[in-house]
């Protein structure tokens, strides 16, 4: 196992009640599927956002936002086919003698080779030649001056706390790939990742919690209520469509809660335990002696992020 891929199967890992007398704590699940999803859409936010999410703070970045790709790739290309084939091949091959980004490459390193079939790097850059990307400056929950997050709708808001914690999480993590390893890596998620989300929602003024209802650690186990949520969205990614966040509101608080999905990398550590390496599974076992996250495909939906914050 590589190091990145370790590093975004583990960033995969680490993201993962109040009663209304009012009846106002009703989930808005009107709001959480959206219909006619690109497939290169739901692909590109499985397999690239841990590290191409346009909404990361720039100094939390691990890589080149989605709106810059873009914008170098579709200017040295002639058209979607060119582009698309432009992709692929540096998907395929990176190399710096034919890196279009060089300057991100002496910022971020040179992105790995990445091992999916070309029609998943097609899908995806058909989606990105098309899809036009707020860049993060002006994008409402990554700019703090031009959105204040508290006046940002619930879901919004909520989904700005989940992905400004795991760009805290990403980094530190990263720093103890780099130093100790990957072996170390899972013991910084058994030992620190609790204390650096727990950070964060002190920071921001919020409660920060990973669920499941196959939980890794039993602090994580999502109560009966919060099983449903998790059902809900299992059941929007089964009909193949988008999954939005969920948002539970009482009269002085709002709950969000934002699915964690599986990826190909996520199953080196999530999948079934003959597709595990042995040593992987072996220290799993040790810090986690009652996991119960195993078993999973891809696209499959491991848990969920709780954000609670007052209205």
């Amino acid at each position: 196992m590589n190091k990145f891929s370790t590093l975004i199967l583990l960033l995969a890992i680490l993201p993962f009640s109040c009663k209304n007398p009012k009846k106002k704590d009703t989930p808005t699940t009107s709001n959480a599927v959206q219909a006619n999803w690109h497939p290169g859409e739901k692909l590109m936010e499985t397999h690239c956002y841990t590290c191409h999410n346009p909404s990361t703070k720039k100094e939390d970045r691990m890589a080149p936002p989605m709106a810059d790709i873009k914008k170098y790739y579709r200017n040295s290309s002639s058209s979607k086919k060119a582009f698309i084939k432009s992709v692929q091949t540096w998907i395929k091959n990176p190399d710096i003698t034919s890196a279009k980004m060089p300057e991100a490459i002496k910022r971020f390193g040179l992105m790995p080779k990445q091992d999916y079939p070309e029609e998943t790097i097609a899908q995806i850059a058909d989606f990105i030649y098309d899809y036009d990307f707020e860049q993060p400056e002006v994008k409402g929950y990554s700019n703090e001056q031009n959105a204040p997050q508290q006046k940002l709708p619930y879901a919004e808001r909520g989904l700005k706390y989940a992905l400004s914690t795991k760009a805290v999480l990403g980094k530190n993590l990263m720093r103890t790939i780099q130093k100790k390893g990957t072996i170390q890596a899972l013991s910084f998620c058994n030992e620190r990742a609790y204390p650096l989300t727990d950070s964060m929602a002190t920071v921001h003024h919020v409660s920060i919690k990973r669920i499941s209802d196959n939980p890794r650690n039993p602090n994580n186990k999502a109560n009966t209520e919060e099983s449903k949520y998790i059902n809900t969205i299992k059941k929007v990614i089964a009909n193949n469509l988008k999954p939005h966040a969920i948002v539970k509101e009482t009269d002085s608080t709002a709950n969000v809660y934002y699915p964690i999905i599986t990826n190909a990398m996520c199953l080196q550590c999530h999948g079934k335990p003959e597709a595990i390496e042995k040593s992987t599974l072996n220290k799993i076992k040790a810090l986690y002696p009652n996991d119960k996250a195993i078993g999973y495909d891809i696209n499959q939906v491991r848990g969920i992020w709780r954000i609670t914050f007052s209205k």
